[in-house]
């Protein structure tokens, strides 16, 4: 691939020049075959997808759980550069400058995770980073037990974060702050008016994620501001999960005890990411302190209508109807009887073509069924397949422990085309055990 140093480039006070560390033997372990035409990428040598004359470590900061980080960065990453105007980026490629003491290394179940969680979400057109390849290095990783360790290769539109403008702000230097501004306009909202045109742009675009994830049921795990991009793509797969039951408190994430990012609290935590790079933009906005903590509030104003007319549209559309007037009724109903999510309106879809029962005796069912709903319609936005949890815990482990691909090529196969039914796959659509359910915990990828 022939990559272009744009970033390195214009904002050089944010990219640190590194190369990937070497490995004993490479080797390619998943492929996405269409993403490597596209990028006209040579898989045939696995080193040359971990080269770049322009590789570099990018520098930000970051409120992880709410404490703020200075200098975060990237710890075990480099960026490649751009093809096409993407980023190619690699994950698990050694110690950086920013490594503050961690090895730098991946371990081949966290890379696969991000590998089919981020298929999974393209697939379900949820904007996401995405994942070229997973390559095995021939090393081993020390964690717990000693595992095989492993680099993603992530392509995404970029790696600006709020944690970039958070960097950026606290050196003081208010020309980079307009460069990176400038930078992260021209790429990914090139019609918005200034700063706060900008940053207008960038709420409006993570009101519609955080939406898209809400009606998923998907749970990031890990909403820290260095883990929230000004693209609007869905970046960093650690802790994440998807809702089996329905609960807004649903927690996974072993570390976060206190269910800040818990799945009902999402749309908060994206308001409050989103108010933490308002602040560093500030300077941008008016020379006048004020003025500009007015302009921002003002914007940022704009991000619960906007989060709320994206998700009830898209309630509406998973109800097959243009009526939202049963809505609160039916998540209330949800999480009452703690309904499998998305087993819960594919059933409902089947009920209203006759294929079904009903997935509840409540009386809205009856206020439902008189308003017509289109079931083909549902089932263009319902999944039926999704990376449910058992499954993919499943796959890791038999990959990891058994070098066996087989359960997770059979896992992509189902939820890369997660809307349509396939005979011989209804493990897939399948709730988990409840005693899985009741235990279960993700943990952030190392």
């Amino acid at each position: 691939m022939n990559f272009d140093d744009r970033f390195a480039r214009e904002l050089p006070e944010l990219a640190i020049p590194w190369q990937a560390e070497k490995f004993p033997e490479p080797r390619i372990l998943v492929l996405d075959e269409t993403l490597a035409r596209e990028l006209e990428a040579d898989t045939t040598n696995p080193e040359g997808l971990l080269t770049s004359p322009h590789a570099v470590a990018q520098a930000y900061a970051g409120h992880q759980f709410g404490g703020y980080s200075p200098r975060l960065g990237d710890g075990r990453a480099l960026l490649l550069g751009e093809v096409d105007g993407r980023d190619i980026h690699l994950k698990g490629s050694g110690r950086t400058p920013f490594a503050r003491g961690g090895d730098g290394l991946a371990a081949v179940g966290p890379m696969l995770r991000e590998y089919v969680m981020s298929n999974a979400m393209h697939a379900l057109g949820i904007p996401t980073t995405r994942s070229l390849a997973v390559l095995t290095t021939g090393a081993t990783v020390y964690r717990e037990t000693p595992l095989p360790g492993a680099i993603l290769v992530r392509v995404a539109a970029s790696h600006l974060r709020v944690g970039t403008f958070q960097y950026a702000r606290a050196t003081g230097d208010l020309d980079l702050l307009k460069r990176l501004a400038e930078h992260a306009r021209d790429r990914h909202h090139p019609g918005a008016d200034g700063p706060l045109g900008l940053y207008e742009s960038v709420i409006a675009a993570q009101a519609e994620l955080i939406a898209k994830w809400m009606l998923a049921g998907f749970i990031h795990g890990v909403m820290n501001t260095d883990n929230m991009t000004i693209s609007g793509e869905t970046i960093d797969y650690g802790p994440c999960a998807f809702l089996d039951g329905f609960d807004p408190a649903t927690v996974y994430s072993s570390i976060d005890h206190a269910g800040r990012y818990a799945y009902g609290n999402q749309p908060l935590i994206g308001a409050w990411n989103l108010a933490r790079l308002g602040e560093a933009m500030l300077p941008l906005f008016s020379d006048d302190e004020d003025k500009a903590v007015k302009l921002a509030t003002e914007a940022l104003e704009g991000f619960k209508p906007r989060y709320q007319q994206a998700w009830t549209a898209g309630m509406r559309a998973k109800l097959g109807t243009r009526d939202d007037s049963l809505i609160d009724e039916i998540t209330a109903e949800l999480q009452e009887e703690k309904h499998d999510y998305v087993r819960f309106f594919r059933t409902l879809s089947g009920f209203a073509r006759g294929t079904q029962a009903a997935p509840s005796s409540a009386a809205w069912v009856a206020r439902w069924r008189a308003l017509d709903p289109d079931p083909d319609a549902m089932d263009r936005v319902n999944p039926i397949y999704i990376p449910r949890n058992h499954l993919v815990e499943e796959a890791l482990a038999a990959a990891t422990d058994d070098s066996d691909l087989d359960p997770l090529h059979h896992l992509l196969s189902a939820v890369t085309r997660p809307f349509d039914e396939r005979p011989g796959l209804e493990r897939y659509a399948e709730p988990a055990p409840t005693a899985f359910c009741d235990s279960y915990q993700t943990f952030c990828g190392t």
